[in-house]
């Protein structure tokens, strides 16, 4: 058998990366530029990775609907997920034909496969109640204009945008194992940087408006 660790390194790795400073129980933007320290959240990502580790043999074996049935218990995972996340990454695999993988290769390709399908699908729920804010104060703006001003600030590595899409996610891990202190604590960090998403989404839409009428 390949050696183990260094599947638990990528599996490290591939976890912190762009998301949590290992020993600061610090939440990291998609950009360092910005950070919130979550009180224990470093016990949530240890639960997390053990997850992966405890799973490791099944990816091994070529089991890949086993290795992915324990992520369940990650909120918003269900089986319609897990079979998208495996059909995202058929379709990967077969572009990469010819190429000669290893397993850990292979490893890092299913776990960032993952890990993105579990991100997006909490930020898009953040989203959703930016859009609602949005909406309430200014009640003639259509749902695509939000959107169209959130996808420029997320493209744009707005830093409240960046640390809002890891909030969403460490928000959803706490809920998973129960810590329902660290879950508190995302929430109104959340909340603190939604808020300033949606100052800069009216701000955006005000600036275009007068852009618009100066013509």
């Amino acid at each position: 058998m390949m050696d183990m660790k260094r599947f638990l390194i990528a599996t490290d790795n591939l976890i912190e990366q762009q998301f949590y400073k290992a020993g600061a129980d610090t939440i990291v933007g998609r950009t360092p530029e910005i950070s919130v320290r979550i009180k224990n959240s470093g016990l949530v990502i240890k639960r997390f990775k053990t997850l992966f580790y405890n799973n490791i043999s099944f990816f091994l074996e070529k089991k890949y609907r086993n290795f992915f049935t324990p992520f369940k218990e990650i909120k918003g995972m269900d089986d319609n997920y897990i079979q998208e996340t495996l059909q995202d990454i058929q379709i990967k695999l077969a572009t990469m034909q010819g190429t000669e993988l290893d397993d850990l290769i292979l490893y890092t390709i299913v776990l960032s496969s993952l890990i993105s399908k579990m991100r997006n699908i909490h930020f898009k729920e953040s989203v959703e109640q930016i859009v609602k804010k949005v909406k309430l104060r200014n009640t003639e703006v259509t749902r695509n204009e939000v959107k169209k001003q959130l996808d420029m600030l997320f493209m744009r590595n707005n830093k409240n945008v960046s640390i809002l899409y890891n909030l969403s996610y460490m928000d959803a891990l706490a809920e998973s194992f129960n810590f329902k202190k660290v879950a508190q604590t995302c929430k109104i960090q959340k909340g603190r940087f939604m808020n300033k998403t949606v100052e800069l989404i009216l701000k955006g839409l005000e600036k275009r408006e007068s852009l618009s009428r100066s013509y």
